[in-house]
Parts: structure tokens; sequence; C-alpha cells
């Protein structure tokens, strides 16, 4: 399992955004700024978590993004399998994958399913707001 620009990106994002809540929503330059992230490709992430109401954008005059709910209520895991889609560490153990003719012989799929268990409980164990703590 490898996590790619955008779900990093989402993650630092979501940080910025608690850390300036006050200041109510933040234009998606100002974000882009701060993170040094593109405006266009922070525009599609923020898409993503608009749509899955993660994120509430306004356009025009004191437009801009703020989270939907406190910091604590977002899991990084929620936020990666948004960004990501499955965190699956095999293709046997996506969502929707189709039934392997193996399985029943699968040496190997206890500890790939062991491993995806650990993955996510520990992703879902950690909140935007433990990672506004981080250093």
């Amino acid at each position: 399992m490898r996590i790619s620009t955008k779900g990093r990106y989402a993650l630092r994002v979501l940080v910025d955004l608690a850390e300036h809540q006050a200041d109510d929503f933040i234009p998606l330059k100002v974000i882009a700024t701060r993170q040094k992230i593109s405006e266009k490709y922070l525009e599609s992430i923020l898409k993503v978590l608009v749509r899955n109401k993660v994120l509430t954008g306004r356009r025009g005059k004191g437009g801009g993004y703020r989270l939907t709910k406190p910091p604590e209520q977002y899991t990084v895991g929620s936020i990666l399998r948004l960004t990501e889609g499955d965190l699956a560490p095999v293709a046997c153990l996506d969502q929707g994958a189709d039934n392997c003719p193996r399985t029943a012989n699968c040496r190997t799929l206890p500890m790939w399913r062991k491993l995806d268990g650990l993955v996510n409980n520990y992703l879902d164990s950690i909140t935007i707001a433990d990672l506004m703590e981080s250093p």
C-alpha cells in the first residue's frame, strides 16, 4: 500500500483548516500558499472532500472552505479511503473484488487479512485533532 500525494495533501489541508477554524471560510488560494500545493491540484482534492461532506465550500467574497465537523470526528483512515479508495494490501481484499478461486486454499490470505485489519484499525485510531498535536 502506498498513499498518493492526493491522500497526503488531503490530510495536510484538513489539519490546516482545523488549525485555522476561527478564520471561518478559508480561501483556496490561502490554503494553497500555506501548504505549497498548486491551486489546480488542491481544487481537485477539495472537490472530493466537499462532495463527501468533509468540507463545506462557499463561493464569492468571503468564500472558501471549512470543516463540517470538529477535527476529533475525522479519522485518518476515513479520509484516506475517500481519497485513495480501498486501503487493502492485496487486490483480493479490495471491496467489490471478484471472489478468488484460491480463497479456500490460500495459505497467505489470513496474513493479508490481518495486515489489512491492523492498517485500518491503526489509521482509524488517529484523528485530525491528533495530527494537530504532532510536531
